[in-house]
């Protein structure tokens, strides 16, 4: 019987992470999105860039790494960082770059009310563009408090 053979896992292939991404990946808006932003009227913290020392990763990068996550239903710092080692997405997002977790959970611990501007700016951005509805949300718990952001994400995908 004739069955499919799978590529020889040591033929040595050439290629780039341009090619590998779509023209209409999402992907490609968060990374012109988080290109227009001013991080300075934000409200985010630029660390000073040292003589000695390993510098430090741009801002821009750790905005791509949540607005990834956050389209995706990722908030783990962890899982972020994962995301950056294996998804061919975020490789060409981050241009191969890996921060560490703990890079990236401190970057939201320092800059959390930044971020929380930079996601709202996000959405207002969405529902001009007509790109999410912005449909008021069912308040199906008993707390309000409780309705975590993926739940959210669930409500605006659906």
């Amino acid at each position: 019987m004739n069955q499919i053979i799978p590529a020889d896992r040591n033929q040595i292939t050439f290629g780039s992470l341009e090619e590998a991404i779509s023209v209409d990946d999402p992907v490609r808006f968060l990374d012109a999105f988080v290109e227009k932003l001013d991080l300075f009227k934000l409200g985010f913290q630029m660390k000073n860039v040292q003589i000695e020392g390993r510098p430090s990763f741009h801002p821009k990068l750790f905005l791509r790494i949540y607005l990834y996550g956050y389209q995706n239903g990722i908030r783990s710092s962890r899982r972020l960082e994962k995301e950056c080692k294996r998804n061919l997405e975020m490789q060409w997002l981050c241009g191969k770059l890996i921060p560490n977790y703990h890079t990236i959970a401190d970057f939201r611990k320092v800059n959390g009310n930044a971020l929380v501007n930079m996601f709202k700016l996000f959405v207002t951005f969405l529902k001009e563009a007509d790109l999410i509805g912005g449909k008021p949300l069912p308040l199906t718990e008993p707390n309000p408090e409780l309705i975590t952001v993926r739940k959210i994400i669930t409500l605006l995908k659906s």
